[in-house]
């Protein structure tokens, strides 16, 4: 069974989320920042894309398709997001085990640690109440 419904119920969760992390923790956004990145969510099961544009202030969440050409794309099931944001599946070895398929530059995959570390401290909570 996926862990998400449906799209909607993906772009739900994605949008609580970082939500609550510009009004709480706004800091976990600064090494995308710093990076000045523009990355791609390509997600299958459910078919969803999410992009986050990182190259100015302030970063810009586009759900669904997206005029922003990404530095990084990055391919991966709604399952496999949803173990990375709920802390049972490093991003190391997501990559490792080709969970996630990223295309472009993949040392810039790092710059989503600080992201998801505190991703994973609010998004359970999140989840269950969706």
């Amino acid at each position: 069974m996926m862990a998400y419904r449906d799209e909607a119920h993906l772009y739900a969760c994605l949008r609580e989320l970082f939500a609550q992390i510009e009004s709480d923790l706004p800091q976990a956004m600064d090494s995308m920042l710093k990076a000045k990145l523009c990355i791609r969510f390509d997600c299958s099961e459910p078919n969803a894309e999410l992009t986050i544009n990182a190259r100015k202030r302030p970063l810009q969440i586009d759900y669904g398709r997206s005029a922003h050409r990404p530095d990084l794309d990055i391919d991966m099931t709604g399952d496999a997001l949803h173990q990375i944001l709920l802390g049972n599946l490093s991003l190391t070895k997501a990559v490792g085990s080709k969970k996630v398929k990223p295309k472009g530059p993949v040392w810039k995959v790092m710059a989503l640690a600080d992201l998801f570390t505190h991703a994973q401290k609010i998004y359970p909570d999140i989840f269950a109440a969706q």
